[in-house]
């Protein structure tokens, strides 16, 4: 089995709690005695997680980067989740993301999903595993947190979705109507596309409704997928706690 590493307290703190991954050993810097890397510890031990000291250097050398703060985890493959686990709710919000390649725009993404209390994020195939340290501190944590549905067939989860009455709002301009004069359902998933390729003709074509952003300047330009995210989820946010 693959490993990965995680850098920083806030990346590790989400993968030994989130519990999706597991972790084999966690390298500390000996000289690290905050309240913080306490509580990390003391959580590993009580999960007989293996703890290992070492210098600042060393650290630098496995590492990838240098904000990891003195602390890193070696963890494996991270598990996902799947829409039965979460389609039975009375209330449901979900997003899917397609046409995001960079890792750091999809850890912002869940960044902000996470905040805005999505249950759970579809993404189609892609080896995300890589980049799971970037992903993970871009995320600050969240990519851990929130749950992740891999859509190997997407046609069929996009029926399933049909199927459980789970509205698929897109954001889109074609035969689109403003965000601000939509009223999102109980149950719904906000589909967001890369600002270069945008959503795959399969998921337009399963749309309940396509929704715009209306902007206050002669702008043609998509804005980042990151930005829509944030945009979208937090409208959902403010009309179901009016």
């Amino acid at each position: 089995m693959e490993q990965y590493i995680v850098e920083g307290n806030i990346s590790v703190k989400a993968v030994l709690l989130a519990k999706k991954r597991n972790i084999s050993k966690i390298i500390v810097n000996q000289k690290k005695q905050d309240k913080d890397t306490r509580f990390i510890l003391r959580k590993a031990k009580e999960a007989d997680i293996q703890i290992e000291t070492a210098s600042r250097d060393a650290i630098d050398k496995m590492a990838e980067g240098k904000t990891h703060g003195g602390m890193i985890a070696i963890c494996g493959e991270r598990e996902f989740q799947h829409l039965t686990d979460i389609k039975h709710k009375d209330d449901v919000f979900l997003a899917l993301i397609e046409g995001v390649e960079d890792p750091f725009n999809f850890g912002y993404i869940l960044r902000t999903l996470y905040a805005a209390g999505c249950d759970g994020v579809i993404i189609p195939p892609r080896n995300w595993t890589s980049a799971a340290g970037v992903v993970t501190k871009a995320s600050a944590g969240a990519s851990e947190y929130l749950n992740l549905i891999v859509a190997d067939d997407m046609q069929n989860l996009l029926e399933e979705m049909k199927a459980s009455n789970i509205a698929l709002i897109c954001g889109q301009r074609n035969d689109a109507i403003s965000l601000y004069e939509y009223t999102f359902p109980k149950k719904v998933c906000i589909a967001i596309g890369g600002e270069m390729r945008g959503l795959s003709k399969l998921v337009q074509s399963y749309s309940n409704q396509n929704l715009y952003i209306p902007y206050r300047q002669d702008f043609r330009n998509a804005m980042t997928a990151a930005s829509s995210t944030a945009i979208f989820a937090f409208e959902f946010v403010r009309q179901k706690t009016k």
